[in-house]
């Protein structure tokens, strides 16, 4: 039997690789080792966060299906940054862990077109430089046209708590043994890498009347832009806890420094440099007297809470006499001690910006394989690979975002020009036009994309139309419509305000950080039927208000975009050989031909290529 798209590994990025394919009309396999834990959560139970967030509506306005497992299993909804400007408003949730894994489950299992393989994959099989299939631990050869390789922690996993180490990619689950060898095989180049998880304690042992308390939000925002609100959140809702370590804390830790896997150099994988565990907090910061630690629960009726922050791979009896030593914690039972998991990525120079590997035809890597970090880093990367497959086999254009487009842009674009030496995660800061990819306008920047491949239905688009529509002409009309002082100032006198001389429109008005849009458009004697439909439109209204508010600041990203276009637009033929343009440094003809880059742009952002490189380039494309 021979599939359209085999997808190896249910972790978050296989899961979205799996379902866009199978939607999008391919005959679509699933391979993994235990159906029932398709979408488990390795670490945190929580989805979204500072950046993250933006990803998860950037995946559902394509059509993925993370932000509706999300919505649909949440315990606690909070948007970030909001004390701070829209472009860094970011969503998360926290889950329940085992109603997640059960509705990613219930959700694939149901999917037309996907079936699900209980295996786990030894061997990638090509032909040349196209891919054949796989063979399996059962000595299953399955045949495919594409094929994409999610499998997360587990290549040649090693777990650490102090100096033991036990194989695994994840607490009680096998390693992944034998793929990254039949890569080596087929000219690829691996790494390691290192992440960690923290202790999980018993609910009932802790002193939550000690800790500082953290509720969601008191009317949450679902992450879907499917979800009906008029139900939602449609579980319990539970706080948090917030606690925190001291110097005494940090002595006992230092203690178990001589039995660390990471000061003694067992572990061999880098980490994640902002997501830092707790022994490398206390070296790197050695002058913070405490760090703020999160209790979370795993879930309504789970008794784990998961100790964020603390994440660790010393020994089991440091950290629970550390532990003994915080706030709230002085009698918690240790129910599993913090580990580190060490693991095979393959550094994703090697991988296009389709996600498509530049050595191996049809096949694709997603998820942390590409040295990422995250849940939601790994699911846009399974969208991305997974629509990329089907397209292949279908006949369509290739899927490819802008940095100007999308955070996802953003990311597969870091990855494949700058690759990377250490788990990367997605900030906020890493998106130059971080005020043009809000989170709230997902929807308006990429439904579009989604229904060409057959993942958004064309009802939804043409709604995003009549909203576009709907918003534009309020914009045109608050830019055009004036109030005269007698009508404003005796407002903004009780507000405490500066008064107006004559006249002012009401997108100046609305400017005024102090004032809301809709109490300026109270202030209209006369409104336009266009008003009445725009107030009862609460997201049309938001777009506008944000538009409105940060018109200047938007007007310069666009303008930056557009300078920046030529250069994007400037297409490079992936089949160049930078050896024969002879000008070029030393260093960026290295650089060129390791990235193939696509574009002059993207050939700008490769670390050695030099301004005087791309100026020799933009001649030498011209003749």
């Amino acid at each position: 039997m021979k599939y359209d798209v085999l997808v190896i590994g249910g972790g978050h990025a296989g899961l979205e690789a799996a379902h866009a394919a199978a939607v999008m009309g391919c005959f679509t396999a699933l391979v993994t080792m235990d159906k029932h834990a398709v979408g488990r959560m390795s670490c945190n139970p929580a989805i979204g966060g500072t950046a993250k967030g933006h990803l998860v509506r950037e995946v559902d306005a394509l059509g993925g299906i993370m932000g509706k497992l999300a919505d649909k299993t949440g315990i606690q909804f909070r948007m970030l940054n909001k004390s701070k400007g829209p472009a860094v408003w970011s969503p998360r949730c926290q889950s329940d862990r085992k109603l997640y894994s059960e509705a990613a489950f219930e959700l694939i299992s149901s999917t037309p077109n996907l079936e699900i393989i209980e295996d786990s994959v030894i061997e990638i099989i090509a032909e040349g430089n196209i891919i054949k299939g796989v063979r399996t631990s059962r000595e299953n050869e399955i045949q495919c046209t594409t094929l994409v390789l999610s499998s997360g922690t587990f290549l040649n996993g090693l777990m650490h708590t102090g100096l033991k180490s036990t194989q695994g990619g994840r607490f009680g689950e096998l390693p992944s043994i034998g793929i990254t060898e039949s890569l080596h095989k087929l000219g690829f180049e691996s790494a390691r890498l290192k992440t960690g998880t923290p202790p999980r304690l018993k609910k009932s042992s802790i002193h939550f009347d000690d800790l500082e308390y953290q509720p969601g939000d008191q009317n949450p925002q679902p992450f879907s832009h499917f979800t009906d609100r008029s139900n939602f959140p449609f579980l319990d809702q539970v706080p948090c806890h917030i606690t925190y370590t001291d110097r005494e804390v940090h002595k006992i830790l230092e203690k178990g420094f001589k039995e660390s896997p990471m000061f003694t150099g067992i572990i061999k994988g880098t980490g994640p440099r902002y997501c830092p565990s707790i022994e490398d907090k206390i070296v790197r910061f050695a002058d913070k007297e405490r760090h703020q630690l999160f209790l979370e629960p795993e879930g309504l009726d789970s008794d784990l809470i998961y100790v964020n922050g603390f994440s660790t791979s010393l020994p089991a009896n440091i950290q629970i006499e550390a532990l003994h030593k915080i706030k709230g914690l002085e009698d918690c039972e240790l129910v599993r001690p913090g580990y580190a998991v060490e693991y095979d990525f393959f550094p994703p120079q090697q991988v296009d910006l389709t996600l498509e590997t530049k050595l191996i035809n049809g096949l694709y890597f997603a998820g942390q394989i590409n040295g990422t970090s995250g849940y939601e880093e790994a699911a846009a990367q399974g969208l991305v690979a997974g629509i990329n497959a089907a397209a292949k086999v279908k006949g369509l254009p290739e899927f490819v975002l802008k940095r100007s487009e999308a955070y996802i842009g953003v990311l597969i674009d870091d990855l494949v020009v700058k690759s990377t030496e250490e788990p990367y995660r997605m900030f906020t800061s890493r998106a130059e036009h971080r005020l043009l990819l809000r989170q709230d306008n997902a929807d308006r920047r990429l439904f579009l994309y989604g229904n060409r491949y057959g993942l958004i239905p064309s009802d939804s688009l043409e709604k995003i139309s009549e909203d576009e529509s709907l918003i534009n002409n309020s914009i045109n009309l608050f830019n055009n419509l004036k109030l005269h002082a007698r009508v404003v100032n005796s407002f903004l006198e009780n507000k405490g305000l500066s008064e107006i001389d004559s006249t002012e429109t009401i997108s100046k008005l609305c400017k005024r950080p102090e004032l809301s849009i809709k109490e300026v458009i109270g202030l209209i004697n006369d409104k336009d039927p266009m008003i009445g439909t725009l107030l009862q439109n609460e997201k049309a209204l938001e777009q506008v208000e944000i538009e409105l508010k940060y018109e200047g600041y938007i007007k310069r990203q666009y303008e930056m975009v557009e300078r920046m276009e030529k250069y994007e637009s400037a297409k490079i033929p992936l089949t160049l050989n930078y050896h024969n343009v002879k000008a070029l440094s030393t260093e960026g003809r290295e650089k060129l031909n390791k990235v193939k880059p696509r574009s002059l742009g993207q050939a700008s952002r490769i670390s050695g290529v030099t301004p005087s490189d791309i100026s020799i380039l933009l001649v030498y494309l011209k003749n």
